[in-house]
C-alpha cells in the first residue's frame, strides 16, 4: 500500500488522552498536521489550552463540527457553545482519565460534539518511581488509577461506541519498562505491563468488528517525566550509555528518543497503512531492550 504516512486520517475524529505535553503532545500535534480533528483529553486545562492555540499549518478540506473552548461549562468538560471547526484542528477537552465517570463524560461529550470516533490513543499516564519497598499503597494506587484502569476505561468506553459502527484504530502508549525488569519502577513498569496485554486481548476481542488495536512502546523519551528520574545534567548521557549497577543496558542508537519519534509510530498504526495489524507491540526505543 502507497502513501503518506496519515493515510486515510484527514477528517476522523481522534481522541488523545494525555494531550497537554510531551508524547501526548507530539501524537496530538500529528494528528492534527495528517487531517484528523483531534480532541486532546488531559487533566492540565492551561496546557491543553496551549496546544489548542498552536497553528499546525493544516489546509484542510473540509470541516467537522465541534464546540468553542472558552471557559466555563467547558472547562469542566461540557460544551459552551456549538461551533464549526475545520478538519486538522484540536479542541481541548479536560478530564481526569484516573476518574472512570469523567472518562465516560468526556468519551460522550467528544461524540456529541465533534462526532464518532474514528481513533483513540491512550497516552496518559504518571511515574512514581521507587524500590518496592519503598512503594506506599497510595504510589501503587495512583499508579495503577492512571496507567492501567485509565486505560481500561478509555479503551472501553471508546470500543464500545466503535463496535458497532464496525471500524476504528485504537493504540496504547505503553513502555519498553512493561517488557524488562527495571529498578525503582516496579509500580510503573507493573502498570504498563497490564495496559499492553489488555490492549491486545481487546484486539482479539474486536478484531472481527474490524477494530484494530496495537501498543507504542518507548524507551527513554524526552520528556519532563523522564527528566524526572535526572539528578544532574550527565543523565542523558547516562541513560544512552547505560548502568550495570542497574542492570540497565544503553541504547545502541547512541540517543533518547524524541516525543515526534513515537508520535511517528503512532500515526502509522492509526493510519490505512497498518490496515492489516492489530494486537501488535511496537518498541520505539533505539534497540535498548535488544528484543529478539
Amino acid at each position: 500500500m502507497t502513501g503518506d504516512a496519515g493515510a486515510g486520517i484527514e477528517g476522523r475524529i481522534a481522541l488523545v488522552t494525555g494531550g497537554a505535553r510531551g508524547i501526548g503532545a507530539a501524537i496530538v500535534e500529528a494528528l492534527a498536521r495528517a487531517g484528523a480533528v483531534v480532541a486532546a483529553v488531559d487533566i492540565d486545562e492551561d496546557g491543553l489550552r496551549e496546544v489548542a492555540a498552536r497553528d499546525y499549518g493544516v489546509q484542510p478540506s473540509g470541516r467537522a463540527s465541534a464546540r468553542d473552548f472558552s471557559g466555563g461549562d467547558a472547562a469542566r468538560g461540557r460544551p459552551s457553545r456549538n461551533a464549526q471547526v475545520p478538519v486538522g484542528r484540536v479542541v481541548p477537552f479536560v478530564a481526569d482519565v484516573g476518574d472512570p465517570g469523567s472518562v465516560a463524560r468526556v468519551v460522550a461529550d467528544v461524540e456529541r460534539e465533534l462526532g464518532p470516533i474514528g481513533i483513540g490513543v491512550s497516552v496518559a499516564g504518571v511515574l512514581r518511581p521507587g524500590s518496592v519497598g519503598e512503594t506506599s499503597d497510595e504510589d501503587w494506587a495512583a499508579t495503577f488509577a492512571v496507567n492501567s484502569t485509565g486505560v481500561f476505561t478509555v479503551l472501553r468506553e471508546i470500543s464500545r461506541r466503535m463496535q458497532p459502527r464496525g471500524s476504528g484504530a485504537l493504540v496504547t502508549v505503553g513502555s519498553n519498562a512493561a517488557g524488562v525488569p527495571r529498578t525503582g519502577m516496579a509500580a510503573y513498569a507493573a502498570s504498563k505491563a497490564a495496559a499492553t496485554m489488555l490492549t491486545r486481548c481487546l484486539g482479539l476481542e474486536l478484531a472481527g468488528s474490524g477494530i484494530r488495536c496495537n501498543i507504542v512502546s518507548p524507551g527513554s523519551t524526552d520528556t519532563d517525566m523522564q527528566r524526572l528520574l535526572w539528578t544532574d545534567e550527565a543523565g542523558e548521557n547516562r541513560v544512552i550509555a547505560g548502568n550495570p549497577e542497574q542492570f540497565r543496558v544503553g541504547i545502541p542508537l547512541g540517543r533518547i528518543a524524541d516525543p515526534a519519534d513515537i508520535a511517528d509510530a503512532v500515526l502509522f498504526l492509526v493510519s490505512d497503512r497498518a490496515r492489516h495489524i492489530t494486537m501488535q507491540n511496537l518498541y520505539v526505543d533505539g534497540g535498548a531492550t535488544l528484543r529478539a
